[in-house]
């Protein structure tokens, strides 16, 4: 059973940066890609970001330039880089293995981003 532990949000003003950190637990984080995804209130999760499990990149078109996404497989750890923060960042931010639309592990607890203007 893989867990998801993110951390390092917080509350910043724009302009501002913040580092995310996921911790993933289990044997499995080597094998697949991973991605941070974004809810903010009354929205969908959306996908921000994904790592490819060799260190390929993607971004969605309203972070692009501004985060970036890096693994350590050795501490099974992805992190996000979120520089420029705008107010409309605020969410909720989780990380997992995206699986076409779906998601192959289950959700952790996400870690607020609240960027004040």
């Amino acid at each position: 059973q893989v867990q998801l532990v993110e951390s390092g949000g917080g509350l910043v003003q724009a302009g501002g940066s913040l580092r995310l950190t996921c911790a993933i637990s289990g044997s499995a984080f080597g094998i697949v890609a991973v991605g941070w995804y974004r809810q903010a209130p009354g929205k969908q999760r959306e996908l921000v970001a994904r790592i490819g499990t060799t260190d390929s990149t993607n971004y969605a078109d309203s972070v692009k330039g501004r985060f970036t996404i890096s693994r350590d497989n050795a501490k099974n750890t992805v992190y996000l880089q979120m520089n420029s923060l705008k107010p409309e960042d605020t969410a909720v931010y989780y990380c997992n293995a995206p699986r076409g639309r779906a998601t192959w592990w289950s959700w952790g607890q996400g870690t607020q981003v609240t960027v004040s203007s």
